[in-house]
């Protein structure tokens, strides 16, 4: 069975971003919150978002609460921050690993499929 995995890297500050909300949605005809959770110290999830039977093929996003993130940081030159909600778009078969990583500042983001 698949499983579906994420951790937000701090780029700007070259650290683990704890305590990010982040929601997770399966797109269809509609969208449905299947998962409200933040990161831990380590950037981390505590569990994966979706495995076993949860885990369908389709397409889901994910929102990440970044802007609320750098604004806790102090840092007065992202005050505005300029990135607020992140959201990644992105489809998945049922019986795949996929890890999402989502490496952020407060003025850019990259992810991509990670092991």
């Amino acid at each position: 069975m698949g499983k579906l995995t994420t951790h937000i890297l701090d780029t700007a500050n070259g650290k683990p971003a704890a305590g990010v909300a982040l929601r997770l949605y399966r797109s269809a005809a509609q969208r449905d919150l299947l998962v409200t959770t933040a990161t831990n110290a380590d950037g981390r999830t505590d569990s994966a978002l979706l495995e076993g039977a949860a885990m369908t093929t389709g397409t889901y996003e994910l929102e990440f609460d970044i802007g609320a993130y750098f604004s806790g940081q102090g840092n007065p030159l992202s005050d505005p921050p300029f990135l607020d909600t992140v959201v990644l778009r992105f489809a998945v078969k049922a019986d795949e690993h996929y890890h999402v990583p989502l490496l952020a500042s407060p003025w850019s983001y990259s992810t991509y499929r990670g092991s």
